[in-house]
């Protein structure tokens, strides 16, 4: 019996050995929330029941938001990997769609824990303000590439605002949506993508419009 609870114990120790560091890290923050909390979830528990020590900890992420941020990173390199250029030939509505959706199914893996993170974090005006400003508005942007929608300086602002109001309206529904099929999350991003439909592809027009009054300066100021 002993033999058994050992040789089973290795195997467990072997299985989780072969999972990446920062994997690890991260899937064992998130089991912690779902189970305690986030506020109540320490850098020495993730540690613990990453298998990990400490300074293997410290040295991967410095911070809990930095675990979050690495959980952002996860879900950003799966729809990436996903992404390739047939997609620019299909509408920019389609193309967000598939991409929001897709990190999302990313996530769904910790979602129990990311409940657990978004209420407690509602409650911290900081720890909100840092994930917006860093992770959250890298991951928007990534987005925005995997969608194949070429970023304009002139109008990358809204475009990242469009598109981040878009994904939190839509996180939350699927938060709470407990069906297999996702269909109150779909319907939700479909709303909120033709909520702001028009405005992204003013937007992406933008640029092609402000090179043609550029050329046709140009071109006017050489006549004269």
């Amino acid at each position: 019996m002993a033999a058994k609870k050992a040789a089973k114990k290795s195997a467990s120790k072997s299985a989780k050995a072969a999972i990446e560091p920062e994997v690890r890290v991260v899937q064992a923050a998130m089991g912690l929330a779902a189970v305690q909390g986030w506020r109540d979830t320490t850098m020495a528990d993730i540690a613990d029941a990453a298998g990990l020590n400490l300074a293997d900890i410290h040295s991967l992420f410095g911070s809990k938001i930095a675990i979050l941020a690495g959980l952002s990173r996860l879900a950003d390199d799966a729809v990436l990997r996903g992404s390739d250029g047939d997609m620019a030939a299909e509408p920019v509505r389609d193309r967000l769609f598939d991409v929001i959706m897709r990190h999302l199914d990313a996530l769904a893996p910790y979602k129990d824990g990311i409940a657990a993170v978004a209420r407690d974090v509602s409650r911290d005006p900081g720890a909100m303000a840092c994930l917006a400003a860093g992770p959250g508005r890298r991951s928007l942007r990534w987005m925005l590439e995997a969608a194949r929608i070429q970023p304009w300086s002139l109008g990358a602002g809204l475009q990242l605002k469009g598109l981040g109001l878009v994904y939190l309206t839509v996180l939350r529904v699927w938060l709470d949506d407990d069906g297999d099929d996702l269909a109150k999350t779909m319907a939700a991003l479909d709303k909120a993508l033709g909520r702001v439909e028009s405005l992204m592809e003013i937007i992406q027009r933008g640029p092609r419009r402000f090179r043609r009054r550029q050329d046709e300066e140009e071109t006017a100021e050489a006549v004269e």
